[in-house]
């Protein structure tokens, strides 16, 4: 009668996969396979061995791993939190603005309260989070560079975007891939994307578009899971595509709705999911409000209908 030995996964990474030599403290260290970190080796050598054996299964559970990291819900988006009055920055960047004395992004509303309470005061203007006077042009050039030399990812990615509408795209490209590199930016990985997908600076590429997306989408860029949503509905995976909505339309992303939307028109997702979608977008949308902004907001469009009225 035989008895059938069952070792555990924990069991299975104290030794070597090839050859099954077990650790042995200081003394031999085993390396982690870095695709699926399933399994480990004690050598290079074993692990080019055992390499034919263990590909597919590498290969799925890399997959797995990957996908289990791209599809969980991010915290935020890809802006963060207002670093003045700490709420979540809202999704639409119009209604922020990065100061270029230190590169913060600052909600409008802590913006035009910073505004009022200077010209109430009677003071000179300043930055509503650093207390700078505004910079002269060059001396914002100056600024920027510095902090650009400096490793600020806004910084570099704002260097990104001016090169970019200068057209010199192969420029742009360096500043974002820095930027990507460095911090893992999320708006540089979907500039990336989108480079690779217009051919500018760089040639077309499907696969590194997508990847640069999923980067991008995993620190909690909206339009960049959107994005991956609508590639994957083209591609024929709608599952796919209706995980990527559902996490753009808790992020507060509008058209990400606009799509969920239309899938339940169509009875390829019920009520139940739909419904859930909604109110988790209403509450990321909520988190973005204050009666500061709201003062804010009206304020602009006061503005914005004003000089629309004199250019008539």
């Amino acid at each position: 009668m035989s008895t059938k030995i069952v070792v555990s996964e924990s069991d299975n990474m104290m030794r070597c996969a090839s050859c099954g030599i077990a650790e042995d403290g200081d003394n031999k260290k085993l390396k982690t396979c870095t695709a699926c970190k399933s399994v480990r080796y004690c050598s290079v050598t074993c692990q080019k061995e055992h390499r034919p054996k263990h590909k597919r299964a590498c290969k799925k559970k890399a997959a797995e791993l990957r996908d289990e990291l791209l599809f969980k819900q991010p915290e935020s988006n890809q802006f963060g939190d207002c670093p003045i009055c700490c709420l979540p920055l809202p999704i639409d960047p119009e209604k922020s603005i990065m100061s270029s004395c230190c590169s913060k992004l600052i909600c409008g509303g802590c913006a035009y309260a910073n505004h009022i309470r200077l010209r109430e005061a009677k003071l000179e203007e300043s930055c509503p989070f650093c207390r700078q006077a505004p910079p002269d042009t060059d001396a914002v050039n100056r600024n920027r560079m510095k902090r650009t030399e400096a490793n600020d990812p806004a910084a570099i990615c704002m260097m990104g975007f001016i090169l970019c509408n200068g057209g010199d795209y192969q420029g742009a490209f360096d500043y974002y891939k820095k930027a990507a590199e460095l911090v893992n930016s999320a708006e540089a990985h979907y500039q990336l994307a989108c480079l690779y997908h217009e051919g500018t600076g760089v040639e077309k590429d499907t696969k590194k578009k997508v990847y640069h997306l999923e980067h991008a989408a995993i620190g909690g860029h909206a339009m960049a899971r959107y994005n991956l949503g609508v590639n994957e509905q083209h591609n024929g995976r709608l599952e796919r595509a209706i995980k990527h909505w559902i996490i753009a339309a808790k992020l507060g992303y509008d058209r990400a709705v606009e799509a969920l939307k239309n899938l339940f028109r169509e009875g390829l997702i019920s009520k139940d999911v739909f419904a859930e979608a909604l109110r988790a977008h209403q509450a990321a949308v909520d988190a973005t409000k204050s009666p500061q902004r709201e003062v804010a907001e009206a304020a602009m469009q006061k503005m914005r209908a004003a000089r629309a009225a004199r250019q008539n």
